[in-house]
């Protein structure tokens, strides 16, 4: 329990509920332990509040303690054998998979072959988190696990809300696990070489559009069929552009980026979010340090530094006292 604690404590140092559970933690460890044991632990009422960018959704917090450790105890026993599960195109909340990495590796896969990346079928699946079905969800974690109490644990955890509560720690695992089985049978039964998936985000690239659009119909019925899930009608086939220039075809829009055959962009709104933190900062009273400010913008410069840039980077480095050197 200590070594949940000590991870799910994580960026979390000065949040209420780590001080409120701080003032008696070994006896909240030990009572939680023993919960644990006898199967009596339940999951807490949640806490619900909406965010709007960038789109609308309700998330789902629950109270430090219990819950949050729970969360991390059971992942700590689950994640090496879940992600060992995933297929290497699986990519969100797996180490080293994160954004930069699925974003490199599209990337290098359409520098490697662009005559095999020049059409493009982008996916993804209507309300995903809140349209899993937990009859399913169960059904595919009971394909690894099969210990009774840690079973009866994810059930307590997976029935405290319908859906997936978007906010649980857990959620990003059990939302990757659900498709986890459609990713191989993507890959080993119908031998889809370039696949991309980010959570719900799905990214097929290929020769032939005619290929592309059989294989959305065959998406469609295995979803339906297998995990009771809907592919969104805003659903795509389109050739791939050589440059943003192009009229001809459509850069992908993914993981923040619009990629095309010969560039990588950054999405409109990346650049918007960035300029106005930027004007926030000028409008502070008392100006950043240059560490702090380094801080503050570290995640947006990162998104930067992996596109083509050099004139974003240019223009704002005449503004900021942060200068960094530009790389693909």
């Amino acid at each position: 329990m200590r070594l949940a604690d000590e991870r799910a404590r994580k960026g979390k140092l000065r949040s209420y509920g780590v001080k409120l559970h701080d003032r008696n933690k070994e006896a909240n460890l030990l009572s939680l332990h023993e919960a644990l044991k006898a199967g009596t632990y339940r999951t807490s009422e949640y806490s619900t509040f909406t965010i709007y960018e960038p789109k609308e959704r309700e998330i789902f917090r629950l109270p430090y303690f219990p819950d949050r450790i729970v969360h991390h105890a059971v992942m700590n026993i689950l994640e090496p054998i879940w992600v060992s599960i995933f297929t290497a195109d699986t990519y969100s909340c797996i180490k080293g998979r994160g954004i930069q990495a699925a974003a490199n590796k599209l990337r290098r896969v359409i520098d490697r072959d662009k005559a095999g990346c020049a059409y493009c079928l982008k996916i993804d699946i209507r309300k995903f988190y809140p349209s899993i079905d937990h009859t399913v969800l169960k059904s595919i974690v009971r394909r690894k696990i099969k210990d009774t109490r840690l079973l009866n644990l994810l059930d307590e955890i997976i029935d405290s809300a319908e859906g997936l509560p978007i906010g649980n720690y857990l959620s990003q695992y059990l939302a990757n696990l659900v498709l986890t089985y459609f990713d191989h049978w993507v890959k080993e039964v119908k031998r889809v070489r370039y696949y991309f998936r980010y959570a719900d985000d799905i990214v097929v690239l290929h020769s032939d559009k005619k290929t592309l659009h059989a294989l959305l119909a065959e998406f469609e019925s295995y979803l339906a069929a297998n995990v009771k899930l809907e592919i969104k009608q805003n659903k795509q086939v389109f050739p791939v552009a050589h440059d943003h220039r192009d009229s001809f075809g459509r850069g992908i829009d993914f993981l923040g980026y619009v990629f095309y055959l010969n560039e990588t962009r950054l999405r409109k709104r990346i650049k918007q979010n960035l300029c106005r933190k930027i004007a926030k900062l000028r409008k502070r009273k008392k100006p950043l340090s240059e560490d702090e400010f380094k801080q503050t913008l570290a995640a947006w410069w990162g998104w930067a530094k992996y596109s083509d840039s050099e004139y974003l980077i240019n223009k704002l480095n005449k503004i900021t006292p942060y200068e960094i050197k530009f790389r693909r």
